[in-house]
């Protein structure tokens, strides 16, 4: 069973029978594997005959690799080395020593005795408190090197984001077949990069499977085309913590394709942004959406700031210019959610034959829940057009920092649901409740939504959160965090190509896949 391709998509099954193996085989190939990893330690087996029938019953190219669950002792070191011969005996395409379990010796006795099979020397990088440098990752791979394996693989342990960046370092400049892997959901990365800096293996998780630190492998064939990643890809990405729920790589990613722009959308798990802009400085990455928590401090990380985020005090949009290197920070949430509302008021107007080119928010009462970056963004862009602005939010410190700035009113959180000085008011919820995976929640309760004529919501994970439903039940025009979404990516798409955005194809894809 011979590759043809450049780029080697794989995945690791780890199943306990025969059965189990066969299925997941199957499932694998159905996802877009080339290569599956055989994890021979998980898989249960009284006789080696077992083995050796699962070994040729094999539908896809594979790796076998056996590792140790637990403390290893002789009898364990005897079975390992059995299963490796009998995987090179059998052919299969790639055997991987593990190479703090079995020694030196038993490599080149591989090596020796294969007909077709590629031997893989790895080791797994334990961090222990300290982040792998290039020393560290360099003296493993002359270690794996002096084996005289064919391949070598890193699977190497991160904390943080920025421990990265030393993967790709050695990516680059080894000078033999490496397969590198950070392990954990900060080295997600690793995996949607690595192409760019010369990486051959990827490795992708089965749906239903998720690990911490690999994409599913639909995505790697879907969102995104890894095999169109070369070393002039310019990097993009949405910078969060959490990540997760971004939908913007289902978004950007199929964009940059439609517009013929050799880009890489991807999430960013990041927990330091001072600390990520520093380590992540080359002009390669060139573009970020900022999500939560960092939309403020963000800011201070800019060496250019659009006079209207200055205004806002956050950004959700960097761009790092190519001329100089300098990071240069927008805000597009503003216009994103305040064109909502008004556009979805307008329409309601018109229905009821009250149809104005006066800004349809100008003199309602804006009742805005959420005090952080994306607050900050739709409380200016509110007051702008004219709305008098009340703010709430669980710390009643930020809602008043928040006032004072935009110069509103702030309330304690606890008095919302009893606010009601007239009817016919806007609620735009610009914090974190209700999104995915405490979709049950809601800021407010049903009986108070019947104040308000609008409700806005700025989470889009769910599409139609318990907010929103309870709005549209007591008769609320209601508008989705979906549309704030598609409207703020269009105008980062912008910034990032330095062009137009194809409005039609990225709403087709939003409103088809959210």
């Amino acid at each position: 069973m011979g590759l043809k391709h450049d780029l080697v998509v794989y995945t690791r099954l780890e199943c306990e029978s025969c059965e189990e193996m066969a299925a997941s085989m199957h499932k694998a190939k159905e996802e877009g594997a080339d290569l599956v990893e055989l994890c021979i330690d998980d898989f249960t087996f009284s006789h080696i005959s077992q083995l050796e029938l699962l070994l040729k019953q094999r539908t896809l190219p594979s790796i076998v690799s056996f590792r140790p669950k637990s403390a290893i002792n002789s009898d364990w070191t005897k079975t390992c080395i059995q299963v490796l011969k009998l995987a090179v005996e059998l052919d299969v395409e790639f055997v991987e020593v593990d190479t703090e379990v079995v020694c030196h010796q038993v490599v080149a006795e591989l090596m020796s005795s294969r007909s077709n099979s590629k031997i893989i020397a790895s080791t797994y990088v334990i961090n222990a408190g300290n982040p792998p440098t290039k020393d560290t990752l360099c003296n493993s791979i002359i270690n794996l090197q002096s084996t005289g394996a064919d391949i070598i693989k890193l699977v190497i342990d991160v904390a943080y984001i920025t421990d990265v960046a030393p993967v790709f370092h050695m990516l680059t400049h080894s000078q033999v077949p490496l397969i590198a892997r950070a392990a954990g959901d900060r080295g997600l990365i690793s995996q949607l990069l690595g192409p760019k800096y010369g990486a051959f293996f990827v490795c992708g998780s089965l749906a239903g499977k998720s690990t911490p630190g690999l994409p599913p492998l639909t995505s790697i064939k879907q969102v995104y085309k890894l095999e169109y990643v070369n070393p002039d890809t310019r990097v993009f990405g949405v910078i969060s913590n959490p990540v997760g729920h971004s939908k913007g790589p289902l978004l950007h990613n199929p964009a940059f394709r439609h517009t013929g722009y050799n880009g890489i959308y991807v999430p960013l798990l990041v927990d330091n942004v001072k600390e990520f802009f520093r380590v992540f400085s080359c002009n390669d990455y060139a573009g970020f959406s900022v999500g939560i928590p960092h939309k403020e401090a963000a800011v201070r990380c800019c060496d250019e700031v659009d006079p209207l985020a200055k205004s806002i005090g956050a950004v959700n949009t960097i761009i790092r210019r190519p001329s100089d290197g300098k990071l240069i920070g927008y805000n597009t949430d503003c216009e994103a959610c305040v064109t909502a509302i008004e556009d979805a008021l307008r329409e309601r107007q018109k229905t009821n034959g009250h149809a104005s080119n006066v800004s349809p928010i100008a003199g309602k009462l804006f009742v805005l829940v959420g005090a952080g970056g994306a607050g900050r963004a739709i409380a200016f862009g509110a007051k702008s057009r004219g709305a008098r602005v009340v703010i709430f939010n669980r710390k009643y410190e930020r809602a008043k920092s928040l006032a004072a700035a935009v110069s509103c009113e702030a309330l304690p959180y606890e008095h919302l649901n009893d606010f009601c000085p007239e009817k016919g008011m806007i609620l735009a919820n610009a914090s974190a409740v209700g999104m995915q995976p405490k979709s049950d929640q809601t800021p407010i309760s049903k009986e108070a939504l019947r104040s308000y004529e609008l409700v806005f919501d700025a989470v889009y994970t769910p599409r139609n959160t318990r907010l929103l439903q309870e709005a549209t039940e007591v008769g609320a025009t209601v508008v989705s965090g979906v549309e704030m979404f598609v409207r703020q990516a269009l105008g980062q798409f912008k910034l990032f190509t330095n062009g137009l955005a194809p409005v039609d194809f990225m709403r087709r894809i939003v409103y088809e896949q959210f």
